[in-house]
């Protein structure tokens, strides 16, 4: 699973990495280092415009952990935060987002935890690694996002409609492999049009574009276990230690 990420990048550095054409500067996001369910992330998406109807690739801000638009309540979205690649296409959850609700999530790498060896009466332990690209490229991490509508609010309340997102996982390769069996699926630049574009309905076709994850070889550096508790946040939480 992907359940804490890195992201840094300035949303102006991202409308230019990924051609955005429709950004509000008063979603901003402060850098972070510790990314966990239930926060606001960015994400890359593409929309018809209200007036025009014509699609825009837009940069916005959406919470992680995706509610169904059928759910009673956005509690559901702490448990929805990973999509499983093998499943995503048809599990009710996610199938209608995977048709024509896709994204792209920034990141600078992401977290996984392996367990360490303890004695006998002593409580579990856990050691931390951030993973990420060897030659410091940015991922962008496959998701998809969701509308929910919360009934109890009238009509025309902006704050009845909820945006989330989920992040697809796939099967854990070079060092992410060593450390969990799973890990975010990046999509490769030359699949990003096609993964973005909500015209693209067919599941097949879709599926194609979620291959061997992009980025390369990965490292994997053991970090402080500060990063363990999320109300810790600052690049400190990316810093090597000494391996045990």
């Amino acid at each position: 699973m992907c359940g804490r990420f890195v992201s840094t990048t300035g949303p102006q550095d991202l409308v230019n990495l990924f051609g955005v054409t429709q950004w509000d500067p008063a979603e901003t996001l402060a850098p972070d280092y510790n990314v966990a369910p239930t926060k606001d992330v960015y994400a890359v998406l593409e929309r018809p415009a209200k007036d025009t109807e014509v699609i825009q690739r837009q940069l916005r801000v959406l919470r992680w952990g995706l509610v169904p638009s059928w759910a009673k309540d956005p509690s559901v979205g702490s448990r929805m935060i990973n999509a499983r690649v093998e499943t995503v296409h048809e599990k009710p959850a996610f199938r209608r987002a995977f048709a024509s609700r896709r994204c792209l999530l920034p990141a600078d790498g992401f977290f996984e935890w392996t367990p360490l060896p303890v004695a006998e009466g002593e409580k579990p332990r856990k050691q931390p690694y951030f993973i990420a690209p060897a030659d410091g490229t940015l991922m962008a991490m496959a998701g998809l996002y969701e509308f929910w509508r919360d009934r109890t609010r009238p009509d025309g309340d902006p704050a009845a409609w909820l945006t989330t997102v989920t992040i697809i996982t796939t099967e854990a390769r070079d060092a992410a492999g060593r450390i969990h069996d799973r890990m975010p699926l990046a999509i490769d630049p030359a699949d990003a049009d096609a993964w973005l574009d909500p015209t693209r309905t067919d599941p097949d076709e879709l599926r194609s574009l979620l291959h061997t994850p992009a980025g390369g070889e990965l490292t994997a550096t053991a970090v402080s276990a500060a990063v363990n508790n999320v109300r810790n946040n600052g690049p400190e939480l990316i810093e090597a230690v000494a391996a045990p």
